[in-house]
């Protein structure tokens, strides 16, 4: 027994040493790896990550490795590197995410690199600018009903309304009506269920589910939930027919093994975990500033003039005459961003004279990318009017802005996510006198992944014009 323990003693005191003495790749960044091996400095990175990338940058430069949890991270922030990050052939983003994926989704590895690339054609397909046009009469009317269920006054935390409004509205709208939830209370359920799944994504991505319980829970209840919506997405012949087949619908054709209802959890997450904080920051933006709250409206009431605004139709065509409020949209994008999107490095990669090593993920954080002065002057201001420059009928936008990615991978669903957007924003504005009861909340520094969230409630009074 003694010389058991002498034995694994020595292979995890080898292992140890290794992973804090060990690789010390040639030419490679400097490497911040803390004092406890494998799990390097996860502590200090993980209570702020985005002060620590900062920080990192100031006292490394701009290229620099952090060892978290077993992880190298490195971390790219000159924008003349961007291109590399997004098109070099030496890196990979199905290899970066292919774990969360499977941790969030329950994916294999081996159903993920076979259906992903074919899902990320399906959707870039489906939701081009030309086919997202096709989508806004139901969506309008899907937001006009669920608007109403707000009734004619009251307040409530901004957060909570646009969820109880985009949540039913875009399911309906990707998945088919005949997905919406059927009761109040499954809706409940459905809104309870799906915020814990959201909010514990980045945590749900790399521990194991036996550490978060409940939202282990939610995921199962959800993925229950969309194999429901599977079956009916199977058996409603009539929008097939006719030619009106939902997302869900094509993604049923797509993927044969048994984790179809996983990739539409998948999908489902990401229509909505990104435009559901995007939808609150640019709707608190626009009530915080009086100047900009006019210039919108003015656009807004020019383009709908004397509409019913108990059944106010939006067209594509009356979106494009409102460019400000898109312009605010954008902005709050731009000041909103993720913390960090990544590929991992398959082949020895150079940048700035550094080789980074194969296996590290490469990191690019757009939330700082977008806080370069060079490109965004006066930052941290938000300020609409900068993206006059930007060539939006040709879906051009401002040099330095990353939010979507690039490359081959970049956000399929970006175009419907910027209407769904500028449409919800211009209808509860149009519909409403909405009044922000709080000062404008800070962002959360806490999350590296997804749109920066509201660090407290904000409520906000509306009355129906």
């Amino acid at each position: 027994m003694d010389v058991i323990t002498l034995v694994l003693f020595l292979v995890v005191l080898a292992i140890s040493a290794h992973l804090l003495f060990g690789g010390n790749y040639p030419n490679a960044p400097p490497c911040i790896k803390g004092w406890i091996p494998w799990f390097g400095v996860a502590f200090e990175f993980g209570k702020s990550p985005l002060t620590f990338i900062s920080q990192a940058r100031d006292k490394y430069g701009p290229v620099f490795t952090v060892v978290a949890a077993g992880k190298r991270l490195t971390f790219v922030t000159l924008h003349e590197d961007f291109r590399t990050f997004f098109m070099s052939k030496d890196v990979d983003f199905e290899q970066a995410v292919q774990e969360p994926v499977h941790n969030t989704a329950s994916i294999s590895k081996e159903s993920f690199y076979k259906f992903h690339p074919a899902c990320n054609t399906l959707i870039k397909g489906r939701l081009t600018p030309g086919n997202v046009a096709q989508l806004t009469d139901h969506l309008c009317e899907e937001f006009n009903d669920h608007l109403e269920t707000l009734g004619d006054q009251g307040s409530r935390g901004l957060n909570e309304l646009v969820r109880a409004v985009m949540y039913p509205a875009v399911m309906s709208n990707l998945l088919g009506k005949y997905n919406s939830p059927g009761s109040p209370f499954t809706m409940e359920q459905f809104k309870e269920k799906f915020a814990i799944y959201d909010e514990g994504f980045e945590y749900g991505s790399q521990l194991p589910d036996m550490f978060l319980r409940e939202w282990a829970s939610s995921k199962c209840w959800l993925l229950s939930l969309l194999g429901n919506m599977v079956v009916k997405a199977e058996d409603d012949e009539t929008s097939s027919e006719s030619g009106n087949r939902t997302l869900l619908q094509h993604l049923v054709t797509l993927i044969t093994d048994k984790f179809l209802p996983n990739y539409g959890l998948l999908m489902l997450w990401a229509s909505l975990a990104n435009a559901i904080p995007i939808t609150f920051w640019a709707v608190a933006f626009i009530l915080s500033n009086p100047t900009v709250y006019q210039t919108a409206m003015e656009q807004i009431n020019a383009a709908l003039k004397d509409q019913d605004t108990r059944k106010t139709k939006v067209t594509a065509e009356e979106l494009q005459q409102m460019p400000y409020v898109k312009w605010c949209i954008l902005e709050a994008i731009r000041l909103r961003a993720p913390g960090a999107i990544t590929r991992r490095v398959v082949r020895p990669l150079m940048i700035q004279n550094y080789i980074i090593p194969p296996g590290d993920l490469l990191m690019v954080s757009p939330y700082w990318a977008h806080r370069n002065p060079h490109y965004f002057p006066e930052p941290e201001e938000f300020k609409p009017e900068r993206w006059d420059k930007a060539d939006l009928v040709k879906n051009v936008f401002l040099e330095g802005f990353v939010a979507f990615g690039g490359g081959r991978n970049q956000c399929p669903g970006r175009w419907y996510a910027l209407m769904e957007l500028h449409m919800f924003a211009a209808l509860i504005l149009f519909k409403y006198d909405v009044t922000l009861m709080d000062p404008l909340p800070k962002p959360s520094n806490l999350h590296l992944v997804g749109t920066q969230q509201p660090e407290t409630p904000c409520t906000v009074q509306y009355r129906h014009r």
